[in-house]
């Protein structure tokens, strides 16, 4: 089993404390991150665009594997954009919709292939099962005063 790992430290409240999160690979080092970064267009990053960062990626990395095995091609360029959208929910907020813009050019194939292999990365790329509840989420806390 592949794992990988990411962190986030934060002191204070929600309003007025910050935080800074970290990836294994060293990609993300003590960045920046706060309710300013999240809700507000101050610099730094938030979990939303690190979920659409992510989405991005996991999809068209997918897509290039289900693009060489349905139609024996590969990609001369993909790009995607996540958009994830989020609103108020109750007391709270909720991720209520990620969208996946993509723009590619496969020499070889014609737009009815290309949109295949694109629906067919979407339903089976790692990040989108996990954002359609396809994992188990577990947690361990421990009380330090």
């Amino acid at each position: 089993m592949i794992k990988r790992t990411g962190s986030a430290k934060w002191s204070g409240g929600i309003q007025s404390g910050s935080g800074s999160t970290s990836t294994q690979s060293g990609a993300l080092s003590e960045q920046p991150f706060g309710f300013n970064t999240r809700f507000e267009d101050a610099p730094g990053t938030n979990p939303e665009e690190l979920i659409a960062a992510a989405h991005a990626s996991c999809f068209t990395m997918a897509l290039s594997m289900v693009l060489t095995d349905q139609t024996g091609k590969e990609a001369e360029a993909l790009e995607t954009k996540a958009t994830v959208s989020m609103d108020k929910e109750g007391d709270g907020f909720a991720v209520k919709s990620i969208h996946l813009a993509l723009t590619g050019s496969v020499p070889g194939i014609d737009a009815e292939a290309f949109q295949k292999a694109a629906e067919t990365a979407k339903e089976n790329c790692p990040i989108s099962k996990l954002l359609q509840g396809g994992a188990e989420i577990t947690l361990e806390a421990q009380f330090n005063g």
